[in-house]
């Protein structure tokens, strides 16, 4: 790292170009191996996926680091930490892609429509499609495992990795389940009666799958790796809990609102999808009969048009359920900030979360 990173702007080229750098290095160390199997495919949509990106997860764990024991005076180990959280993100958004059947990821085709196109182009037997999926799955365990492989390799303090090794277990099998709960969700097979059930659920599949995986346990990762204390400890979960929450209320409004060419996703590409989310669920528990039963008739429907699009859009704004979004993701992110201003933590580190939890809540992608 040539330039140490500036509180005032934690996702600046400073670290961002540092992170870059490491996963870059990384990639480059797996050639000799992939190469010895199979053509570069695999490595070329590894090296596509993790180019570029919010790099959220290792932001909150650098900044973490900081909060907790100043920046190091040899980044190296922390960066390589911090990169492993992007691999493991990836990894997560390629089988995502497939659950959710999404076309696009960051503005190009998703991991297994690359590969279907890969076999067109070979002209492969059997399914384009098929193959599609299975070399995503693949890939995204690739990526897992990788994920793993530079986190063990940082040569960070036995005890902070050990520290470390814990909670990213943790992380690890929050996130799934999380992301178990959130397909049983949309397939109906959750524990929920009614709206105010599924409303509920669609709370808990926030908490587990977005807060504690994106914010709050990079944050902690990054706080033991720098001998952060329990108070400490405690003071970033509940913090990273609320900045998690404001992100993915964030993330709900986008997927409805948010500008395609920004957002690199089709517009109302959630509607498309029929995902449930809080947002959407305050809407349908908002709405009147005639309301709720237009958007349940435009929530994952083939071959929506703008207008069928425009009413649901209409329907979120009109019931209040973006302006409660708009309010939960204030109201909570004014709190993490009460937090981490009393939290016992570095100046530097202070200035640098409060500042990322504004830029996870107010963004247009």
């Amino acid at each position: 790292m040539s330039e140490t990173p500036d509180a005032a702007n934690p996702l600046g080229p400073a670290l961002l170009d540092s992170l870059s750098t490491e996963l870059s290095r990384f990639l480059d160390s797996q050639e000799a191996a992939t190469s010895q199997v199979v053509t570069g495919e695999l490595l070329h949509l590894a090296r596509t996926f993790t180019d570029g990106g919010k790099r959220l997860r290792p932001a909150f764990c650098y900044w973490g680091h900081v909060a907790a024991g100043g920046h190091p005076s040899d980044p190296t180990g922390l960066l390589k930490a911090a990169a492993s959280l992007d691999l493991l993100h990836v990894s997560a958004l390629v089988h995502d892609d497939i659950i959710d059947a999404s076309d696009t990821r960051r503005g190009i085709p998703a991991a297994h429509h690359q590969f279907a196109a890969h076999h067109r182009a070979r002209n492969g037997r059997g399914s384009s499609e098929e193959f599609g999926t299975a070399a995503a799955i693949l890939l995204g365990d690739l990526l897992l495992m990788w994920s793993v492989e530079l986190f063990e390799d940082c040569g960070l303090a036995p005890g902070s990795m050990m520290r470390g090794r814990a909670l990213l277990a943790t992380m690890r099998t929050e996130v799934v389940c999380g992301q178990y709960l959130d397909v049983g969700a949309s397939f109906g097979v959750t524990a929920a009666s009614d709206l105010a059930e599924e409303l509920a659920v669609a709370r808990r599949i926030l908490e587990y799958k977005t807060a504690r995986y994106s914010v709050m346990r990079p944050l902690q990762l990054g706080a033991a790796l720098g001998g952060g204390d329990t108070a400490l400890e405690s003071a970033l979960a509940e913090a990273g809990s609320l900045i998690g929450r404001a992100f993915q209320m964030r993330d709900d409004v986008l997927g409805v609102f948010g500008d395609p060419s920004v957002t690199g996703k089709p517009a109302s590409d959630d509607l498309r999808e029929g995902k449930r989310t809080v947002l959407v669920l305050t809407a349908l528990a908002l709405a009147d009969d005639a309301e709720r039963a237009t958007l349940e008739s435009v929530l994952g429907k083939n071959g929506l048009t703008d207008d069928q699009l425009h009413d649901g859009r209409s329907i979120i704004e009109t019931t209040g359920a973006r302006a409660e979004a708009e309010r939960l993701i204030t109201s909570d992110t004014a709190r993490a900030v009460e937090v981490l201003t009393e939290a016992p933590m570095t100046k530097e580190g202070r200035a640098a979360l409060i500042r990322l939890a504004e830029l996870s809540a107010q963004r247009d992608r």
